[in-house]
Parts: structure tokens; sequence; C-alpha cells
């Protein structure tokens, strides 16, 4: 491709607008009530609390359309964008209003960030789909980096990165892409499983809102192989499927699976034996049952199921001691569960936590790119809007097409949200002229269609 003419360039047209998918966007946020909720439960004192309903949508409409700092938000101020929205508000008081905010006034969002979750998925029935049936909540944690001395609750954690620690939780179904159940910000040398089990019950609580009436599966890694975590689960009527430790009585359990027991599994390189009817592959799983906690007193004994993964190592010699020179010829992963699926259903149901990774990783590719202020709580309500962000545009893609409803946002961002417009008059209402034969004009009509259409009446 090559440039056809000498060009100038001017930044003159008052009627342009870089984000015309914001419109639709904020225009489902309306449909799902993000005003009043923050009108009912944000209680932020004084000027940096007032008109707080305009600056929490001035926030997510920057975070949906790509701003991961403070000074981003000026975006929402450029070409026609006064035409398209109303009560635009400065970069520096978005930030005042933020730094307003005490730990009760981040639990305040944390509600309308719940509420707004369950309004979305009866807007949109697709972006839960399935959760009446099966659904999972997946819950980790990650290291946000941070530089310099001046920001609050920074600290080396686990990873030996200085920073700020987000536990996140999400929802999903085996056919809905995920969305953010719970969020929350802590110091950076917090251990990872503190404040789980409390993130847990919010989170099925938020997820039984959204219409997960169905089997429910909280999967987590080993560092939240703790029995706080798992008594939480249980108190919340759901199950758990948790990696385990490899821990002496990990390891010895394993030990006395019988070499008969294994089953091959569909794994890379595996080959389907036709005659025998099974998958010939240098990974296997087996189960036993299994006691976690026995060092605790009687009553917090958890029995369950012990289902392991074990991977041919290419070099024996590497075996760590962790696991022992008795599994010396296989990698293991353990599964510590009660989940009522089959033993090979549940383990690669197991594996798909992973998908929780994807959503963190968007989130740093997104607003969580930075922890923009040096006040901690600023930074926590900067998180909370974040998940919000992350839903409405998750929500967008649903009702655009079968595409996006499980794209990466910045994939949503690049084909439905940055879309260039230049805003006119006809007809005493406003018109929107998109670019010509782009490429994804037919997911974003949907999507405009879909959140111009009057509301369903209620039953």
């Amino acid at each position: 491709m090559r440039v056809s003419h000498n060009f100038s360039a001017e930044f003159d047209d008052d009627n342009l607008i870089a984000t015309g998918g914001l419109v639709p966007v904020m225009l489902l946020a309306e449909s799902a009530g993000l005003s009043d909720l923050v009108q009912e439960y944000v209680t932020v004192a004084g000027s940096a609390g007032a008109n707080a309903p305009v600056k929490v949508a001035a926030l997510v409409a920057g975070m949906v359309a790509g701003a991961d700092s403070i000074s981003d938000m000026d975006l929402l101020r450029h070409g026609g964008m006064g035409r398209a929205f109303t009560e635009h508000r400065a970069p520096t008081t978005l930030g005042t209003h933020l730094r307003g905010y005490r730990f009760g006034h981040v639990r305040q969002l944390d509600a309308i960030a719940s509420r707004l979750l369950t309004a979305l998925a009866a807007r949109v029935p697709g972006l839960v789909g399935g959760a009446d049936e099966v659904a999972y909540l997946d819950i980790d944690d990650t290291i946000r980096q941070t530089h310099g001395y001046a920001k609050q609750g920074a600290g080396y954690g686990y990873s030996g990165v200085k920073g700020l620690n987000a536990l996140v939780s999400t929802l999903s179904t085996p056919t809905a892409a995920p969305v953010i159940a719970g969020m929350r910000l802590r110091r950076g040398s917090v251990k990872s499983p503190r404040g789980a089990g409390k993130m847990i019950a919010q989170a099925m609580s938020a997820a039984r809102r959204a219409g997960a009436g169905g089997l429910i599966t909280v999967r987590a890694d080993s560092a939240f192989y703790q029995h706080d975590v798992i008594a939480a689960v249980r108190r919340g009527k759901a199950h758990f499927s948790i990696t385990a430790r490899m821990d002496a009585g990990v390891v010895a359990a394993i030990s006395r699976i019988g070499e008969q027991e294994w089953v091959g599994i569909k794994y890379p390189e595996a080959i389907w034996d036709e005659d025998e009817q099974r998958w010939i592959s240098d990974a296997q799983v087996a189960e036993i049952p299994y006691t976690a906690f026995t060092s605790r007193k009687k009553a917090d004994h958890v029995a369950a199921r012990l289902i392991v993964r074990r991977v041919k190592r290419l070099n024996p010699a590497s075996a760590t001691a962790e696991q022992g020179e008795l599994l010396a010829a296989y990698r293991h992963h353990a599964i510590f569960t009660d989940s009522p699926l089959s033993m090979l259903a549940a383990e690669s149901a197991h594996r798909d936590h992973a998908i929780i990774e994807q959503v963190i990783s968007d989130l740093k590719d997104g607003p969580l790119a930075h922890c923009p202020s040096g006040v901690f709580t600023a930074n926590s309500a900067w998180a909370v809007l974040a998940a919000i962000a992350f839903n409405l545009t998750r929500a967008a893609g649903v009702l655009a097409s079968r595409f996006h409803a499980k794209a990466r946002t910045a994939t949503i961002r690049a084909q439905l949200i940055n879309v260039p417009a230049r805003i006119a008059n006809r007809a005493r209402s406003w018109l929107m002229h998109m670019p010509r034969n782009w490429p994804w004009q037919q997911a974003w009509a949907a999507l405009f269609d879909a959140v111009s259409a009057p509301l369903p009446a209620a039953a």
C-alpha cells in the first residue's frame, strides 16, 4: 500500500468523532441503569462527589474507548463529542472524583458493578447463555506492576515484582465468554488467598442474580488450595475444582494409583486407536478418593476426589524434589474436586480455568495498563470501573455478532468502538455518517439496532 498524494492536515472538524461506537455502548449502559445505580449508591462527599453519575459514566466511557490513565479521559472532549454526549468533565475533575473515594465508597461501586451485571444479563440474554444449566466461577489474582515510591499500597508480592495485587473472579459457561463477577485491588505484598472466601461468596451471589441457577463450579489454582476457600464454596452450595499442591499427602495418594487405572486423554500429539477405542497419549488421567486438610480438626476435613493428570517427562532427571523420586518419570498435576462430572469431563473442565488469564490479559491491555493514581482507594475505584467497562464491552460484543461475543476487548474496540463518524443534523435528528465499506458494518449495525430498540415491557 502506497500513499497516493501529497497531503496536509488540519485538526479543524467540529463534527467528527473518533469513537462512534461509544454511542451504542453508552446507550446500553443507560438502558441497564448505570446512572440510576450510581445516583442510588455512591455517596462520595463534597465537591468531589458532585454529579457522580456523570463522572462515573465518563470514566467508564473512556475505559471502553481505550483510556488507561486519567489524562487519557481527554479523548472524550474531541471534535463532535459534545454533540454525541452531554455534560463532559475534564480529566482533572474526574481525577478529583476518584481521589474522593474511601474504602466504603469502593464497596458501593462493587454493589453497582454486581447489579449492572444482573441488568446486562437481562438486557443481553446471550451474555451468560447456558448459566441456568452449567456455570463456572474462576478466581485468580495478578500483580499490576507500579513504579516510584509514592504509590500507596505498592509492595513486593509472590512474583518478586513491585506493584498492587488485583483479585479477579469471572463468570463463564461452556457457550459464553467470561464476564467479571468481582474485582478487588489489594496491597502488593498480600498473599493470594487473602479475602478469597468473601470474594467467592459475593461472586456466587452476583452469578445467581445474573441467571446462574444450575450447576456452579468454582475453579482456582493451587494458591487457593485452602480450607477457608473450599468452606466458602460449600457454604454457597456450589462445587469446587482446585489445583492441589503437591504436598506429602497428595504425593502419597498418587503413588497408590495402580498402573492399570491410568486412562489416556486427547492431548497434543495423541493418537486415536480405532480398535481399542482409546487415546494413545503421553498424557493420562486417573482418580482416587482423597481427604484433605487432615492436620486440622476432624470437622474441617474435606473428603472428595483427587483427579490426577500425568505427562511423560522428556528428561526424567528434571524431576523436582516436590514430586519425589517415585514420580520421576512423569509430571503430575492434581485436582481436588467434588464435581459430579465424570473423571475425564471434570479434568477437561478444570483445564479451562486458564480462561481467566485471558480476562486478566485484556484488563492489562486496557484500563489496568496502569494504576493511575498515587491514592490506593482511587486505584481501587479505578479497578472496579475497569470491570464495569469490561462487562459493557463484552455485552456490546454479544449484541453485535457471534464472532464479537467471544472476541478480545481490544478487537471489539478496534472494530466496533473506535469507528470514526461525522455527526450531522437531518430532519431535526442527529445522524452519524460512518465510513463506507467498513468491514464490520453489519456487526456495528446489529449492536446499534439492538440498543436503539425499545425495551420489552416488564412482565
